[in-house]
């Protein structure tokens, strides 16, 4: 079976098909290492493995891409300020899909949502197996107060859609592993760390959603082992669960909006309502919004206002403007060019948090334990250098706090400058 088909031949065990991909197919037999449901949940020496130093907060600090796409035994390390930098084809995208897909998956989203171009996502030049599977691989590490733990996935996409290999571990112990055993089925048979007298417990869970953030829904917490698996279940959730993918389109933007919740949509058209929110309700943050206007928008900027058509009430659409100054006219945001609309609305998602952008984070955590990772594609398109240099330091500012991350693709000019700021981490991609 070609490396980047997930699925082994048949009735294969638990985590065998999560192994790394080999960076060759020729290799995947012999270099593709086994797991069984005997490895699963094997105890240290006093029955539990002790965690290295822990991040006081849940957040990603690694994507791992073993097939997928461009990329074959691709390890990226993620950093408070992440930027990914490379030429055209360099795989770019393709790190930020891959972040955004697990990201969806912890949120609870089906595979075909995580996924909506699945195929594309196929390891240049895999070749299917006898069964005419293909498919890709990859996987995160989370570190928080559980300390690091890993999560890989194997998924089929080719001809069939579907999750065939899942396992979580922590410390080099597996806490959870899935394998595909019956492909007439749609699910694949898991095994967990149980403790005590049990050890592990096994059972079948659907083959198009994340077991991992299944976890929290069948084990009881009765015993260490049940615990231990909660507790990197959890963290793993509750940081995939606070990512925000931003794209803002500059077109969605220009025209006037409903009043409504005040929560930023990931393309940004509801810009307006946010700033009509933001300018009543976070001051500090709504007057560190207009400071970051001044560098990026042209022209003299007073202030960032809203405007509402005369005689009409709740509800009604909102004009986001820039003020100008005393006797001058006030500039809608319609006006403004495609650079300065995706500023605004990069600087106002930097300054903010999950209060008010359009995220789910883990109701059952304080704000205060979470962190939000913002993940921008090509996040200086038609930005000129003074924008992106200024986005760059709202980045600094805001991620320093330790509360927002960033992850983003960026052009040469912006990772040349990024290079020479202490605290952003430039990982360059070749094509």
């Amino acid at each position: 079976m070609d490396a980047t088909s997930p699925a082994t031949t048949t009735r294969p065990a638990p985590g065998a098909a999560l192994a790394d991909a080999p960076s060759h197919p020729t290799e995947a037999r012999s270099a593709a290492p086994r797991s069984t449901p005997a490895a699963v949940g094997r105890p240290g020496p006093d029955g539990a493995a002790e965690p290295p130093q822990r991040h006081p907060r849940a957040v990603i600090t690694e994507v791992r891409l073993s097939a997928f796409g461009a990329h074959r035994a691709a390890v990226f390390p993620i950093a408070p300020v992440t930027l990914f930098a490379g030429p055209s084809g360099s795989g770019k995208s393709q790190v930020l899909a891959a972040y955004g897909a697990l990201a969806a998956l912890g949120s609870g989203a089906a595979l075909e949502e995580a996924f909506p171009d699945a195929r594309a996502r196929i390891p240049d030049r895999a070749v299917p197996d006898a069964q005419r599977r293909r498919g890709f691989r990859l996987g995160c590490t989370v570190d928080g107060p559980a300390g690091p733990v890993r999560l890989d996935l194997a998924v089929q996409a080719e001809p069939t859609l579907r999750i065939v290999g899942e396992r979580l571990s922590q410390g080099g112990q597996i806490l959870l592993a899935t394998a595909l055993r019956d492909p007439g089925r749609r699910s694949v048979q898991a095994a967990w760390l149980t403790g005590g007298s049990v050890g592990v417990t096994r059972a079948p869970l659907p083959d198009n959603r994340l077991g991992t953030a299944l976890l929290p829904l069948r084990v009881a917490g009765s015993t260490a082992g049940q615990r231990q698996v909660l507790a990197a279940a959890e963290q793993v959730v509750v940081a995939l669960r606070s990512v925000f993918p931003c794209d803002p389109r500059p077109e969605a933007m220009r025209a006037p909006v409903p009043a409504g919740a005040g929560r930023l949509l990931p393309d940004c058209a509801n810009l307006a309502d946010v700033l009509r929110r933001t300018r009543h309700e976070c001051g500090t943050r709504h007057t560190l919004l207009t400071e970051a206007a001044r560098t990026g928008c042209a022209g003299t900027v007073a202030g960032l206002d809203v405007r509402f058509p005369a005689g009409t009430g709740p509800g009604a659409p909102v004009t986001a403007v820039l003020e100008r100054g005393p006797g001058r006219p006030a500039t809608e945001l319609a006006r403004l060019g495609a650079g300065e609309l995706r500023f605004l609305a990069l600087a106002l998602v930097l300054l903010t948090g999950p209060g008010v952008l359009a995220v789910d984070p883990a109701a059952e955590l304080p704000s205060a334990r979470q962190v939000l990772t913002v993940l921008a594609d090509d996040v200086d398109r038609g930005l000129d250098r003074g924008q992106s240099a200024e986005l760059l330091r709202l980045a600094l500012l805001s991620c320093g706090r330790g509360h927002i991350r960033l992850a983003a693709a960026v052009g040469e000019a912006t990772a040349d400058t990024a290079r020479r700021l202490p605290g952003v981490a430039v990982v360059d991609l070749t094509a």
